[in-house]
């Protein structure tokens, strides 16, 4: 892939993209609450659960599926792709968390980065989880889909850290190492998603989705999810 197609990736999952991803914890805010994150190790350990076992996985199966669909022009798979990203939502916060998100990449994407392929595949979706929204997008500007996993999974471990930085007495230098101990798992997770596909989504974050539906009621809070 040449260098400058990378480039629109760096841009679509910098902090500075208007996806309004600052906003939500996924269930980190509840977990601090609780007393499951104190410290950097029950930091690494509960956001290596999240994303080896439940979030991070199944997105990188859902993009890679998205992708795969939209190079093929396959307007039917992605809306099945996109169906099922939104079913597997635990809460309605995690819901609001995808969707949000997918709705505010897509919108910003179509205006700023138009390319041929996206108006007609996004025509139909009005929900669009988020990554199926990055997998739709990045197969029609030509990037690759391995690379375009990686970089997802790396800058949602990045956001979550980022809000356990803000919510815990976890600093910005201990955040950091959590994120270095998580990118050799991330990278093998993006690797394994390119041979997957729809039937093997799954997740055993039980804990994780219970304390979303806490979340909704938490007396204070600075997270939408």
């Amino acid at each position: 892939m040449a260098e400058a197609g990378f480039i629109p990736l760096l841009c679509w999952l910098s902090p500075s993209f208007p996806v309004g991803a600052y906003a939500y914890s996924h269930g980190l805010e509840w977990a601090v609450e609780a007393g499951d994150i104190r410290d950097e190790g029950s930091l690494a350990a509960w956001l290596g659960s999240i994303l080896q076992d439940g979030l991070g996985r199944n997105d990188a199966i859902l993009l890679c599926a998205a992708h795969r669909a939209a190079s093929a022009r396959d307007g039917a798979a992605i809306a099945e792709t996109n169906e099922l990203a939104l079913a597997l939502a635990g809460s309605a916060e995690f819901r609001l968390e995808t969707a949000q998100q997918g709705r505010s990449f897509l919108d910003a994407v179509r205006a700023a980065w138009p390319q041929d392929g996206i108006e007609d595949l996004a025509a139909d979706l009005d929900e669009v989880a988020l990554p199926v929204a990055l997998g739709l997008a990045a197969a029609c500007h030509g990037i690759d889909r391995g690379q375009t996993a990686t970089a997802y999974l790396a800058a949602l471990a990045q956001n979550l850290v980022s809000a356990a930085i803000r919510l815990a007495p976890i600093g910005q230098t201990a955040g950091q190492r959590v994120v270095a101990r998580l990118l050799p798992d991330l990278a093998r997770l993006a690797e394994e998603a390119l041979g997957q596909d729809l039937d093997d989504v799954g997740s055993s974050t039980f804990r994780a989705d219970l304390g979303s539906f806490r979340h909704e009621t938490q007396y204070t809070r600075l997270f939408r999810s």
